[in-house]
């Protein structure tokens, strides 16, 4: 979003970004213990005690940020569309005035993970123009009987994100992301780098997360937290074989994308999101999510065999080249266009 709205600012239009610390409409909660309260409370009074920043993506001056209380209305300005970025903002921005905008939600994944299926689900149909950013998100629409969405990819900025490091001299070196969240598969990811570590002890893994190092994170295993995004462009994915992606959904997937820009192999599973730019045994190799052996299986497939591994990674470098944001802002512009002038959106049965 911060992406778009520089681009967006850069030709001409006004933007704003509007940040709530809380919103204002969430699905109650069925399960709330005594810690969970508590540890609510504090998260609630270290929000309102410190003070907003945004240090790890670059914003232009033309670009309004505004940290507010929460969703609610009252603290976002007028304007001619506004953008619901998540199943948990929808319901915010149906409850604006007209006069913020025509209605508008970026669907960047299905958010079941992170809330109760039928609110999720309710906030697809809800009237929104309604924008996915990956093909396998419009076959998710098509299901729940949404009509009308639009497709406007994620993309990659490649004048950061390149190839400086032959992909035939690199280490036999493998990066990951690192998350305590379930989701990622990062407990898959360890369990296949261990397999892999013991056919070559000569292996090195990188992770880099915005997490602190835990317990499960292998003692052999280079561990970067918050590392400056020059750091992980030059000396994590321009100088890594393999990038391992375990992750069980994905709405597109960045940090692979980015990898496959600077040169590497890509050891994935086979979801959606990753579908958008991998197809297995052409630009990438893919395993069922949660298979940890199949995972190792890839990986030491690669590490054996340079001349695949290198293939794969020019295939997948190629392949991400299509994914650019002069294109998909291109794309922005024209749905916003058409929004502006189209009628009022009836709701449709959830």
């Amino acid at each position: 979003m911060y992406e778009y709205a520089n681009r967006l600012a850069r030709r001409g239009h006004e933007v704003t970004v509007v940040q709530p610390r809380y919103q204002k409409f969430l699905p109650p909660s069925t399960s709330v213990t005594p810690y969970r309260w508590l540890r609510k409370a504090l998260t609630r009074g270290y929000s309102i005690l410190r003070h907003p920043s945004i240090d790890w993506q670059p914003i232009d001056k033309n670009v309004q940020t505004i940290f507010v209380p929460d969703s609610g209305s009252r603290y976002i300005p007028d304007g001619d569309a506004i953008f619901a970025t998540g199943w948990h903002t929808v319901r915010s921005v149906l409850e604006c005035p007209e006069s913020k905008g025509k209605k508008c939600y970026l669907i960047q994944g299905y958010e079941t993970w992170q809330g109760p299926k039928e609110f999720v689900d309710a906030t697809w149909r809800a009237p929104l123009h309604k924008v996915v950013i990956a093909k396998w998100l419009l076959e998710v629409g098509k299901d729940l009987g949404c009509e009308d969405l639009a497709y406007i990819p994620n993309a990659i900025d490649h004048d950061r994100y390149r190839l400086d490091y032959p992909v035939e001299d690199r280490a036999r070196q493998v990066a990951m992301l690192f998350s305590t969240s379930s989701i990622k598969g990062s407990a898959e990811g360890i369990a296949a780098l261990e397999i892999a570590k013991k056919k070559y002890p000569d292996l090195k893994a990188l992770f880099f997360s915005t997490h602190r190092r835990t317990s499960s994170v292998p003692d052999w295993v280079q561990y970067y937290r918050n590392p400056p995004q020059d750091f992980i462009i030059n000396e994590i994915y321009n100088k890594s074989q393999i990038f391992l992606a375990p992750s069980w959904t994905e709405g597109y997937g960045f940090p692979p994308a980015e990898a496959a820009c600077c040169g590497c192999a890509l050891v994935a599973t086979d979801i959606g999101g990753f579908r958008e730019y991998m197809q297995n045994g052409v630009t990438a190799l893919l395993s069922p999510p949660k298979d940890s052996a199949g995972l190792a299986e890839n990986l030491c497939l690669l590490l054996e065999n340079d001349e695949l591994r290198w293939r794969l990674a020019k295939a997948a470098n190629k392949s991400v080249t299509q994914f650019n944001w002069e294109r998909s802002t291109d794309l922005l512009e024209r749905f916003l266009a058409r929004v502006r002038q189209s009628e009022e959106l009836r709701a449709q049965p959830v």
